[in-house]
């Protein structure tokens, strides 16, 4: 089964990530059955999440179903097996000097993809991504050859990078792709119509190297699911809590300005923010967060998820396009995370320096760190 233009990710309905209300598992599992029923055959799993809870459920979910008919995308990368909980900032990654040396690197990625396969019920995933690279994941050779050698026994078919868990990486992720071109099958990106900065600078590079884009985070915190709207209370626990004060009015205005276009092209604001992101060059897949939301008047997590299903591209005209890019124009929003000129100090895991070679791809790609890629809010 290919990677269709929709996705089901296990953080949905609140189970393993802190978005609205956390589905019970028989509701989690029958939403993912009725995903695989109306045509959404994609389903993406993280190791990490609950530990390796997220691959069981999902095997659970989809046990019985004939294993050519969806395309199952694993994701590993942080080391929950032999490493230590950090807090807020969740376990390390694989490649922590402190838990492993680059020789034991391709052990860890078949015992891990292993595992996952184990929790899954499968013996294959269709597509492995690396989990929040640190600058060692995104450039060792080790590494990736590792994923390959994974590749290569039969454990999936693709290969690619899943950055994060927070905005950018956009010189690291050019730079992985073309470092590793014959590896590299698909990465993932933060793009939405409120979102196109920064993950906008990778969808040429992407498209050059023949990179197929997954974009998550497309609902934008559920705005483009359209219950969440001025005076939503989010549970104290929840993401979208510690996003800066106002962001959902200043949202709600913006998806107004957008509304007469999706309504033009029979969508949904969740159908549109999809059909957008369908349009840009390399993007092939949507996974949207499906939220079941608190409080009342809000929708059923089920009519969101019909919404998903029914997602279509669309034919944007060049007046719609330069429309929504000045009205969702979110340039310089957010600290980035990745290569940055305002990083000084040792790499971090998440946040290095702007080394030479990544000045270099900048250069390349025509982006100005200093100009493009800095918080100017």
């Amino acid at each position: 089964m290919n990677i269709n233009t929709t996705s089901f990710g296990t953080w949905n309905g609140g189970r393993f990530m802190n978005y609205g209300e956390c589905l019970p598992e028989e509701h989690f599992i029958s939403l993912v059955q009725q995903a695989y029923e109306k045509g959404v055959r994609t389903f993406i799993t993280a190791d990490v999440y609950g530990s390796g809870a997220a691959d069981t459920l999902i095997g659970r979910a989809l046990k019985g179903i004939e294993r050519d008919t969806y395309a199952l995308v694993g994701i590993i990368g942080h080391d929950f097996y032999t490493g230590q909980r950090e807090g807020s900032k969740g376990f390390p990654r694989f490649t922590n000097p402190a838990l492993r040396s680059p020789a034991e690197y391709g052990s860890y990625l078949k015992m891990a993809t292993e595992k996952s396969l184990e929790r899954c019920g499968t013996d294959r995933f269709d597509l492995l991504l690396l989990h929040n690279p640190d600058r060692t994941g995104y450039t060792s050779e080790a590494v990736w050859e590792g994923l390959a050698a994974v590749r290569d026994e039969g454990l999936t078919r693709l290969l690619g990078t899943a950055p994060g868990p927070a905005n950018g990486f956009s010189l690291d992720l050019i730079q992985n792709m073309e470092k590793f071109e014959e590896y590299v099958d698909w990465s993932m990106i933060i793009l939405n119509p409120l979102e196109p900065w920064p993950g906008k600078f990778t969808l040429n590079a992407a498209a050059k190297h023949q990179v197929k884009l997954i974009t998550r985070v497309v609902d934008y915190g559920g705005i483009f699911h359209d219950d969440v709207r001025p005076g939503h209370t989010f549970a104290h626990h929840d993401h979208r809590s510690f996003r800066p004060a106002g962001w959902v009015d200043e949202a709600q205005a913006k998806l107004e300005k957008f509304r007469p276009i999706a309504e033009r092209h029979g969508l949904t604001p969740l159908q549109f923010a999809c059909a957008w992101c369908l349009s840009q060059p390399a993007v092939e897949n949507v996974v949207p967060t499906l939220t079941q939301e608190i409080g009342d008047g809000v929708k059923p997590i089920e009519a969101k998820l019909d919404e998903l299903a029914a997602v279509k591209r669309v034919k944007f005209s060049d007046e719609d396009l330069e429309l929504i890019a000045r009205i969702g124009d979110n340039t310089g929003c957010m600290k980035l995370k990745g290569a940055s000129t305002a990083h000084d100090g040792d790499d971090l895991a998440d946040n290095w320096r702007l080394y030479d070679d990544l000045a270099d791809v900048a250069a390349r790609w025509g982006i100005d760190p200093v100009r493009d890629l800095a918080y100017s809010h």
